[in-house]
């Protein structure tokens, strides 16, 4: 504390700064942010799911390439895992679990219930994609919950860091403008994440949306400590848990205040994280675009002919519409 009442200091490298009590969200922790600073273990969810091998993974993403090629020709999602599943190794668990969500598919027309159920086989996160697609009150695009499932099973085939899984994950929440809280409930449950991380989720949960992400993410790495080390701060009470590197740390404290998206595009620009994956608008082949304007040019010119004719004595002569046949009187 800086020695006035209601105000709490955070260091910074640009010189300290402050959270005035009386203007912050009502709702924000106090008490909760300095438990986490000080390694205290807050109540969290999940973390049961234990990690697949490698096989799984690599199949996950094919499968879920084939559902998001084979969607775009018009077929149908029974169908296509019908055939799909022919195609998967028998030597995985992935066939066993898409003959489940056929089955589920069938009965209440929802892939993400069977997901859900599968919770030992595919992760929270992954029936969090599926269940926001398939909202009937939402707009994120079923063809852009494929790709960012693929995308994370090819990625997790790698082994990937906890650091880039996480930030994977949240960007997808960011970019589609999905449910925060429901979201990181299911981040919560993923089995990359160690307690330490879990615990540091929990506290992200709680607080985002009045604490920036970057500030968040700034202060558990290490160019925070580093930071604090060199300006001889006693003051301020350096977090247990180191979580991201200096390079994360470099990078969040450049880019707060700004368009969170930056943040990510900048970690995949300078660390070389993973993009998720945008749906792409399909550009017009020029021959179609020129043959609707030509079809639209012969409607309008048919109509300045039909005016043209109102305008004359005689009005518009009905009688070539009949080919021949006799109008009726």
């Amino acid at each position: 504390m800086d020695g006035q009442p209601g105000r709490a200091t955070l260091g910074w490298s640009n010189g300290p700064h402050t959270f005035d009590r009386a203007n912050v969200h009502p709702r924000f922790n106090f008490a909760a942010a300095q438990a986490v600073a000080c390694g205290v273990k807050l109540e969290a969810s999940g973390g049961s799911m234990e990690k697949l091998i490698r096989e799984e993974y690599v199949e996950q993403g094919y499968f879920f390439k084939a559902l998001r090629e084979r969607l775009a020709r018009s077929e149908a999602l029974q169908d296509v895992m019908e055939n799909v599943r022919e195609e998967i190794l028998s030597t995985t668990k992935l066939p066993l679990a898409i003959d489940y969500l056929r089955a589920e598919l069938s009965h209440s027309g929802m892939m993400s219930l069977a997901m859900k159920k599968l919770s030992h086989y595919f992760t929270a996160f992954q029936a969090f994609v599926v269940a926001s697609a398939e909202d009937e009150k939402g707009r994120f695009d079923l063809r852009v919950a494929l790709d960012v499932l693929r995308f994370d099973a090819e990625f997790r085939a790698t082994d990937p860091t906890p650091v880039a899984t996480f930030f994977y994950q949240f960007e997808t929440l960011c970019r589609n403008r999905l449910d925060y809280d429901k979201g990181l409930s299911a981040i919560l449950e993923d089995p990359t994440f160690d307690e330490g991380w879990r615990n540091w989720l929990t506290f992200v949960r709680q607080q985002i949306g009045l604490i920036e992400l970057t500030d968040l993410v700034y202060v558990a790495s290490q160019h925070y400590v580093e930071q604090q080390t060199r300006l001889g701060s006693s003051e301020i009470e350096m977090p247990e848990n180191v979580l991201f590197g200096a390079k994360e740390g470099k990078i969040a404290l450049a880019n707060r205040r700004k368009e969170p998206l930056y943040f990510f595009e900048a970690l995949q620009r300078q660390l070389g994280y993973p993009r998720v994956p945008r749906l792409e608008k399909q550009r017009e082949d020029p021959l179609q675009a020129l043959g609707a304007i030509m079809r639209r040019l012969e409607r309008m010119e048919s109509r300045l002919k039909f005016l043209e004719d109102e305008q004359r004595e005689g009005g518009i002569d009905l009688a070539k519409f009949y080919k021949g046949k006799r109008p009726p009187n």
